[in-house]
């Protein structure tokens, strides 16, 4: 495949992304608004990835990535997240400092580096986001986890994973401390703003708006 730009690459995983969120079809809006750019960029990007047979796109069905293309966006999914797991477990970055940091790091092209930097890391599973790390093969762990708002009033769990990467959101769960690996109890759903009420073991209780809880990733035990 010949060599592609790093704003194609950037499209691509943007796409990847939507469609794990929303479904395979992703509209040129969804695109456009991830993307932070103008629909008349989004098309002519698509008209471009379409021609090297990476999306597949049909007139108001929208845009879906061929199998090599989707190839293409794990391959840089993975190499962001091992990127991440790097920064923080052997730099020690925070975990709201690494995304910009990867984000430029995932564009090396050598996929010898990325495989020892894979081994070097001990095969991780999991990014410091709680995020899964596709292998050498594109295959994604699975886990079973729910948003914190799904449990039910006395369910324990524990946090393994964001919805939100936002720094600031990252900042805010570590001034309450709810990283990964806090340990949950629900006590307490309210109808009227649907916030929650939770044990943290061992910090006591907290309110947590409903933009929180659904944006933290619960195992439940």
């Amino acid at each position: 495949m010949e060599s592609l730009s790093q704003t194609e690459e950037n499209y691509l995983k943007a796409i990847f992304k939507i469609s794990e969120r929303d479904g395979d079809s992703v509209s040129n809006n969804a695109i456009s608004m991830e993307m932070q750019t103008s629909a008349a960029s989004v098309t002519d990007m698509i008209g471009r990835l379409s021609k090297k047979e990476l999306v597949n796109y049909q007139k108001h069905r929208g845009v879906s990535l061929t199998d090599e293309g989707r190839q293409v966006a794990t391959h840089l999914v993975r190499k962001h997240r091992l990127w991440e797991a790097f920064l923080v477990e052997k730099l020690s970055f925070t975990w709201d400092e690494v995304h910009d940091i990867a984000e430029q790091l995932e564009h090396i092209r050598s996929r010898v580096l990325v495989e020892r930097l894979d081994e070097f890391l001990g095969f991780p599973r999991f990014d410091p986001h709680g995020d899964p790390i596709p292998d050498a093969d594109g295959n994604f762990a699975v886990r079973k986890q729910v948003p914190l708002s799904e449990l039910a009033v006395g369910d324990e769990g524990i946090v393994v994973g964001v919805q939100d990467h936002a720094s600031s959101f990252l900042q805010y769960l570590d001034r309450v401390k709810l990283g990964l690996g806090a340990k949950v109890k629900m006590l307490e759903h309210f109808e009227y703003d649907e916030s929650v009420k939770i044990r943290q073991s061992p910090d006591g209780e907290l309110v947590l708006s409903k933009k929180v809880s659904q944006n933290l990733f619960v195992q439940k035990k």
